[in-house]
C-alpha cells in the first residue's frame, strides 16, 4: 500500500485540488507562477503590453486551470507544468489575435508561406535581439546591429523546430524533456537538435555570448 509520504508533493496537491481543496490548488499554481511569468514575458508581443501585462495573462491562465483541472486529470498525457504552459500559450494566442489580428494578417500576406512563422513561435528578429542582449563584447550600437543581422540571417536558415528549441531552452528555461514533449520529439532528438542549433549559434557569436540555460 502506498503511503502519502511515497507520493510526490505535486501529485498530492493535484489529488487534493481535484477533490475541491482550493488551498491545494492555490499552492500548486503558485509553485509554477515564476516559470509561467518568464514564458509569458518572452512571448507577449510588445504592442499589447500597454493593454495587458504578463500578470494578467497568468491570472487568466490560473483561473482556466482551476476550471479545467478535472479534465486534465482524466487524461494527463503531459506533466502538469507542460499543460499549464499550453493554457498560457492559448491565452497569448487569443490575446494577440484579438489585438493584432489585422496587423498579423497584413504582415503575413507580404511574406511567402515558407517565411511565415507559426502563430505561437517567435520570429528570428526577436530571438536575435534577445541573444545580442546577452553579448557584452558587442558594445557599440553598430556592432550590435551587425551581429543582430547576422544572427537573424542564421536563424532564418534554421528549421522552425530548431529555432523553437533554442527559445524553449534559453528563454523559457525548459528542460530537454519538457521541450521534447512540447515539440513532440523524443528526448534524444530534442537534445541533438538543440546541440546542433547551439553549435551554429556559437559559430556566429563565438565564446562571448551567454548561451547558458537557466
Amino acid at each position: 500500500m502506498t503511503s502519502n509520504a511515497d507520493i510526490p508533493a505535486e501529485e498530492r496537491l493535484l489529488q487534493l485540488a481535484a477533490g475541491g481543496d482550493s488551498d491545494a490548488l492555490g499552492r500548486l499554481l503558485e509553485s509554477h507562477r515564476q516559470r509561467l511569468e518568464r514564458i509569458v514575458r518572452v512571448r507577449l508581443d510588445h504592442r499589447v503590453q500597454s493593454r495587458m501585462n504578463a500578470s494578467d495573462v497568468i491570472q487568466e491562465t490560473c483561473i482556466e486551470a482551476g476550471e479545467r483541472l478535472k479534465e486534465y486529470l482524466e487524461n494527463p498525457e503531459v506533466p502538469f507544468f507542460v499543460w499549464l504552459r499550453y493554457l498560457a500559450h492559448q491565452r497569448l494566442q487569443q490575446l494577440h489575435r484579438h489585438h493584432l489580428g489585422r496587423q498579423i494578417r497584413d504582415a503575413n500576406r507580404e511574406r511567402s508561406i515558407e517565411q511565415q512563422d507559426s502563430e505561437d513561435q517567435l520570429g528570428s528578429g526577436i530571438i536575435a535581439a534577445h541573444l545580442v542582449a546577452r553579448i557584452s563584447s558587442a558594445s557599440s550600437i553598430l556592432q550590435r546591429e551587425e551581429l543582430c543581422q547576422r544572427l537573424r540571417e542564421l536563424l532564418d536558415r534554421m528549421e522552425p523546430v530548431d529555432r523553437e528549441i533554442l527559445v524553449l531552452r534559453h528563454f523559457e528555461h525548459l528542460t530537454n524533456a519538457e521541450s521534447a514533449q512540447i515539440l513532440n520529439l523524443s528526448t534524444t532528438a530534442a537534445s541533438n537538435r538543440y546541440i546542433r542549433a547551439l553549435e551554429r549559434l556559437r559559430a556566429v557569436i563565438g565564446d562571448d555570448g551567454d548561451l547558458r540555460v537557466g
